[in-house]
Formats: structure tokens, C-alpha cells, sequence
């Protein structure tokens, strides 16, 4: 079913808002790397939709998603981007104390206030973690992460656990490139949904993989998901702007994909892309209605990253030249979405994006009149 978006869905700063708290406060968020947590008491503070969290690694381990605002007068108790903690968290206005669960634990005059202070703990986020990530939820009542993604897996690469295949939890953090592009972030989500603009726009990804040239990527195709992936070149041998592999093949990728670029969008805001010697993953952060943060990461296993001339830069150089001309194009759009002549035609190449207009759709406007629900 095609679901007509009008231009203020990518303008209109009424219906971000209602973007926030539809899909990115009520739907899981890949939002950091495990690893940035590794040690008990270490923390890092991401974002949410609108919200402030604070990612802390528990003692036994198990980390909580704490919102970052103190339950006395509402300050914010961290402004450092990463850090460690000793044992608790305290707000430096008045000193209110909270320990890594979020509890209360101390406060000036703690025994003079009302016993229900007591109760006054942080208010908390869901929190899981898959393939090396953590993703969290601001709905308490939401279903499990697998409850989102599973389907999405499930449709891509039907019953075969491709991401199991590459090992993503013991991988490491070799390069990473935040982008700012002056976008709407669904103008940049339907980008990456369709290859039909590959064969005009990125030839240095057309040279690796020749099947992006018929128009259709990887996560589609013209009868639904490709499960075989797209193959190397002929001449190539890696995924990467020479065609070399920056690293041996990862221990888990078996024989069929030691040639194989796998890559799949898990809504609403990663794009993953799983490759013989590496992964990457694509993050995508609403800013404004014209602008979205773009965090892409390239995960190779410690053992390559430690070896005598290694660098990431040869395979990370491909996605960024291609990502570059992927932004100037969404820019195009997007500086079209004020004029009164703005309108679209999908071909059959682009079919993924009414999917996903329709999944944003439903989330939008599930139970509600459209009339009354949408902003002008």
C-alpha cells in the first residue's frame, strides 16, 4: 500500500515531535558500542528521541538505562560524555545521592524530609544488548528487542542467522565517522531502502559489487529480499575503495560468504552492513526536520586491528565516498521540500520504502484519525 507523505513530514518540527514520541521514544535504539561499558561504574550518556540517558555497567554486569535528570528539581546530574563512577551517582545542586540501580541513597537533611523522598529514584529506560550494542526503550510496557527486529531478520535473511555468522560481540571499534547533513532523517532512511539511484550516482560501489548496477541493492530486490547477498567483483577480493580486504576473513563467516556483502535496515534507525573481513553500522539521529546526525562505525576482530600495518581506512574509504554523495543527493531533496511542485513517482527498484512508509505510518497513526493526529 503506497502511503502518500506530504512535504511537512520532512519540514515540520510539529511532526518530528510527534516522530519523538511515536517511534523513537516507544521503539528500541541501537545507541552505543558494549564496549564503552566494559568496567563496572563506567558509563556513557546517549540520547533517546528527546531524552538524556545515562548507559551504566552495573557490578554484576548488567547495565541499566537511567534518564539523566535528578528526581529532586529536575537537573541534569551528568554532563560528561563518558566517564566511570565509584559507586553512586550524585547531583551536584543539592547533593542528592542515586546508586547504579537509579535508588535514592542519600540526601542533605534526608531525615527531615517526607518517607516517600525515599521512593524518589531515577526514572529508568529498557535496556538489552545484541551483536556488541546496546539498544534501549523508553516504553516500559515495550515488547523485547527481538519482538522489533526478528521480523526484519527474519524477512531479510529468512531463517539463517547471518549476523550470528561474524562474531559483531568480539569485534572492535576501528574507525568512526560522525556525519551532520542537512536532511531529514527519513529522507536519508529511504535512501539507503533502494539501489535505483547505485548505477547513476556510485560507481565505486558498482566496480565492487556489479549486481548494484541492475539497480537493486542488497536489501531489496524485484521479488522481495535478496538472501544471497551481492557478490564480489571478479577482480575484487575485498569490500573496499581498492577491492582488497583490509583484514582476514572473521573466523565465523563460512565458505559461502567469504565473497558476500550482506546488509539489512533494522527501523528505525540502523543500517547494518556485514562483510567477509568486517561490519559496519550506520546510526541515524533526528537533529531537526532539516538535519540528522549520521554515527557510522567499522568493527574489525582485536587479532587484525593489532597486526604490524593494519588500517581501516582503504574499506571505510568505500562507504564514505558512497555515504558522501548518498548525503548531497538527500540534501537535494530536502532543499525541495518547500516548494509547492514537490511530489514523488516509485519504481518497482523502490519498493522497500512503502514498506517502511507504512510500518512509520502505522506507528504514527495506529487507532487515531489521521485528520485530527496529523500536523499541519
Amino acid at each position: 500500500m503506497t502511503v502518500p507523505w506530504p512535504p511537512t513530514y520532512y519540514t515540520s518540527e510539529k511532526h518530528l515531535n510527534l516522530e519523538h514520541e511515536r517511534i523513537f521514544e516507544k521503539s528500541w535504539l541501537c545507541v552505543a558500542r558494549s564496549s564503552q561499558i566494559a568496567d563496572p561504574g563506567s558509563f556513557v550518556r546517549v540520547r533517546a528521541g528527546r531524552e538524556d540517558l545515562i548507559l551504566v555497567r552495573k557490578p554484576d554486569g548488567q547495565v541499566r538505562a537511567l534518564i539523566n535528570i535528578c528526581r529532586h528539581r529536575g537537573a541534569t546530574l551528568c554532563m560528561e560524555k563518558q566517564g566511570q563512577f565509584k559507586n553512586s551517582i550524585r547531583c551536584p545542586y543539592h547533593g542528592w545521592s542515586f546508586n547504579l540501580d537509579g535508588h535514592l541513597t542519600a540526601a542533605p537533611f534526608l531525615h527531615e524530609l517526607p518517607p516517600e523522598t525515599k521512593e524518589r529514584h531515577l526514572f529508568t529506560a529498557q535496556v538489552a544488548e545484541w551483536i556488541g550494542y546496546l539498544w534501549v526503550n523508553l516504553d516500559p510496557l515495550a515488547k523485547p528487542l527481538m519482538d522489533q527486529i526478528g521480523p526484519l531478520l527474519q524477512h531479510r535473511f529468512g531463517d539463517t542467522d547471518v549476523p550470528g555468522r561474524y562474531g559483531c560481540e568480539d569485534l572492535q571499534v576501528a574507525k568512526e565517522v560522525t556525519y551532520e547533513v542537512g536532511a531529514n532523517w527519513k529522507i536519508l532512511y529511504e535512501n539507503f531502502c533502494e539501489c535505483y539511484h547505485c548505477p547513476t550516482m556510485h560507481p565505486e560501489i558498482c566496480q565492487i559489487l556489479p549486481s548494484w548496477r541492475t539497480g537493486y541493492g542488497t536489501v531489496s530486490g524485484p521479488d522481495g529480499p535478496k538472501l544471497e547477498g551481492s557478490l564480489l567483483a571478479d577482480d575484487a577480493t575485498g569490500f573496499s575503495l581498492s577491492g582488497k580486504p583490509a583484514a582476514p576473513t572473521l573466523p565465523g563467516v563460512p565458505p559461502e560468504d567469504e565473497r558476500t556483502f550482506h546488509g539489512i535496515l533494522l527501523w528505525p534507525n540502523v543500517h547494518l552492513m556485514f562483510i567477509p573481513d568486517h561490519v559496519m553500522c550506520m546510526r541515524f539521529e533526528p537533529v531537526a526536520p532539516d538535519r540528522t546526525r549520521v554515527i557510522t562505525q567499522w568493527l574489525f576482530h582485536p587479532e587484525a586491528i593489532l597486526t604490524p600495518g593494519f588500517s581501516p581506512d582503504d574499506a571505510a574509504a568505500l562507504v564514505d565516498v558512497t555515504a558522501r554523495e548518498d548525503f548531497e543527493a538527500c540534501e537535494r531533496v530536502q532543499n525541495a521540500t518547500t516548494s509547492s511542485y514537490f511530489e514523488e513517482f516509485h519504481t518497482p527498484h523502490e519498493s522497500l520504502i512503502l514498506d517502511f512508509r507504512q510500518w512509520a505510518h502505522e506507528r504514527l497513526y495506529a487507532g487515531l484519525q489521521q485528520e485530527s493526529a496529523s500536523p499541519a
